[in-house]
């Protein structure tokens, strides 16, 4: 008789587990249970449902006839209890799953912080698919929001909000946007960019409490300072946290996420955990447990997952890292590790473009000029070649003579390149260093 996984959570961790077990393995019977929706959609998207620019049914990268020709069984439905002693799952209708092999992939929550208010109608966060049809209702009639925290999340909201003309105020409790993870060049560069969209950007302001008006529903927020500010939405958005809630008192090891060693192991057998939720211990004395909260590392955790369950145990190891994200019209990407404070040892070298809408850093050791970060904003760099030149430990000088292999950007684009390698020279009496011209697309075709 064939083995039964069972995944709780259709994120795209889970569906990436399932898919390629399914993939390794032809017999396992395979079940996914989730509330949230009825098939996996690409969350990155949800943004994009709010604005009008794409549909639910359009964020679905299967179509739904996909999971029964796959034989990947989807119960659309809550997890009230894990009894890991006999393997089953009791849900809230009551029924019963008993499974083999059990993977946890119950994503994130926002965060809170006991807030007085915080639960009032209009306040809300935005992570799931629900949230996005309570801000539906949220955003009818409202004129003004309030959105308590920076980061990702909470520029998106902002965007979101801009889109049906609602005027928005950010409170941050930081002296910049971001600034816990950008440099504090960069964060300067985003907090100007939200104002330049019109959004009454709040530095260094603390949420005391939410307001409810007469009708029960949130009416103003009122500062740590004293100030009411009047609204209609209240955007929670102070960052995520491993949605552990299920497996607490199940008998699976948890801190702040469900614990796993680097094989994605809980400390239960048969049992593991991918994504959003897992906390990775140290592997070695000292160093400090991991989350990894973003599609790439969720979409990696359930590629070598599936190995694992089907026989061949493999170590995840995540490689170099990496992130993108859009700042209201500015891209952003970030490649290996580019601290928000320098680090002993190493140097940077930062360019900005007078206009405030382009700039480049590059994180190098100070001893050998080995490359070990990049970030950009405003410009668009190819992911594998800035992975190559971190991978094969390139020096700053290598790179900039060769910037232009990296660039993304298209054809007619203008290119930066130039201007970077000038500011290192600058900085550098005597460097002397010239960018390596590449021949453009037209004059390759054409020469």
């Amino acid at each position: 008789m064939s083995k039964h996984l069972v995944i709780i959570g259709n994120g795209i961790a889970g569906v990436t587990t399932a898919r390629h077990v399914r993939n390794r393995d032809s017999e396992m019977k395979v079940t996914i249970i989730s509330k949230e929706s009825g098939h996996f959609f690409s969350r990155p998207a949800l943004m994009y449902i709010f604005m009008g620019h794409m549909r639910y049914q359009d964020t679905k990268p299967y179509e739904d006839w996909f999971w029964a020709k796959n034989r990947i069984d989807l119960i659309n439905a809550t997890v009230q209890k894990i009894d890991a002693d006999h393997k089953s799952l009791l849900l809230e209708d009551g029924k019963t799953v008993r499974y083999d092999t059990l993977v946890v992939a119950t994503g994130s929550k926002s965060n809170t912080f006991g807030w007085p208010g915080q639960d009032l109608p209009g306040v809300q966060g935005l992570y799931s698919l629900q949230d996005v049809e309570l801000l539906e209702a949220n955003a009818k009639n409202a004129g003004r929001a309030v959105i308590v925290g920076g980061g990702l999340i909470g520029i998106e909201l902002a965007e979101m909000l801009l889109s049906r003309n609602i005027a928005i105020t950010i409170l941050i409790r930081e002296d910049a946007y971001w600034n816990n993870i950008l440099p504090s060049d960069e964060a300067e560069l985003v907090g100007r960019h939200i104002e330049e969209h019109g959004i009454d950007l709040r530095r260094a302001t603390n949420l005391k409490e939410i307001l409810a008006g007469e009708d029960g529903r949130v009416r103003a927020v009122m500062t740590e300072d004293g100030e009411e500010i009047p609204c209609q939405i209240v955007g929670l958005t102070p960052g995520v946290h491993p949605n552990i809630d299920l497996v607490q008192n199940s008998g699976i090891e948890t801190n702040h996420g469900v614990l796993v060693n680097e094989y994605l192991e809980t400390n239960l057998p048969d049992v593991y955990a991918a994504g959003d939720c897992v906390e990775i211990k140290a592997a070695m004395e000292g160093e400090r447990s991991r989350f990894e909260q973003l599609w790439y590392t969720g979409k990696m955790h359930g590629e070598v997952l599936a190995k694992t369950i089907t026989g061949e145990r493999t170590k995840y190891e995540r490689g170099i890292w990496y992130n993108s994200a859009k700042f209201l019209d500015i891209e952003y990407q970030t490649y290996g590790f580019v601290s928000h404070q320098p680090r002993p040892g190493e140097t940077s070298l930062y360019w900005e473009h007078p206009e405030g809408r382009h700039c480049a850093r590059i994180v190098y050791k100070t001893d050998s000029h080995e490359v070990v970060g990049f970030s950009f904003f405003g410009i668009r760099y190819r992911h594998r070649v800035c992975e190559r030149w971190l991978r094969e430990k390139r020096t700053v000088e290598y790179v900039l003579e060769n910037l232009g292999e990296g660039n993304f950007d298209p054809e007619f684009f203008k290119q930066y390149e130039s201007e970077i390698v000038s500011k290192f020279n600058l900085q550098n009496p005597g460097a002397n260093l010239k960018l390596k011209r590449r021949k453009g697309l037209f004059r390759r075709l054409f020469a």
